[in-house]
């Protein structure tokens, strides 16, 4: 449902529709993604199943790892994004809706930008996967469907970007991997 509330198609609907609509969309997606991720989560904890995997003994290094690869790429990402477009706050003010949710008409190529496009999203899948101590059937069930929402919402994204900048953005594709630097590790070590 989230995924399909950013596609273009819907939120051009939404703005033929409702004048003004897009001041509104960012908060509104957020007070929808929000609560419709309440109630999963309290139904995954009234759910017990057996532990499929625990964080534990040499583990701990490799999810003390992740979790804070996973913190580093949300603070150099926010160092990029303003919270307020990302909150709506801005699209509230101004009345335009902030594909890139940095303040500015194009799109960042430095700092991380310049390792990998999506640090958020990135950082997510990382999160998703170290956050908890035991991952039991249900907790890795989730785990699998978030995984999967978070690479269809980026790759909705890209689609928008896409659209909006054309070949500018593709040329940055081939240049910057998506979620984990390989390209610029293999540039690095080339």
């Amino acid at each position: 449902m989230h995924s399909f509330l950013i596609s273009s198609t819907i939120i051009s609907f939404m703005e033929q529709q409702f004048s003004g609509y897009d001041r509104w969309y960012r908060i509104f997606y957020n007070i929808f993604s929000l609560v419709t991720l309440i109630v999963p989560v309290f139904y995954l904890k009234s759910l017990h199943s057996p532990a499929l995997f625990k964080w534990q003994g040499g583990w701990f290094f490799i999810r003390f790892f992740m979790l804070l690869l996973a913190f580093v790429l949300f603070r150099e990402g926010a160092r990029r994004y303003r919270l307020t477009s990302f909150l709506g706050l801005d699209q509230l003010r101004t009345g335009k809706r902030d594909v890139l949710l940095n303040g500015q008409e194009t799109f960042s190529r430095s700092g991380i930008f310049g390792i990998i496009r999506h640090p958020w999203y990135g950082g997510s899948i990382l999160l998703v996967w170290s956050g908890a101590q035991v991952y039991s059937v249900a907790t890795t069930f989730v785990a699998v469907i978030l995984t999967f929402y978070l690479i269809v919402g980026t790759f909705l994204e890209e689609k928008k970007l896409l659209t909006q900048y054309g070949e500018e953005f593709r040329v940055y594709q081939q240049k910057v991997s998506m979620f984990f630097p390989w390209k610029w590790l293999k540039e690095r070590l080339a």
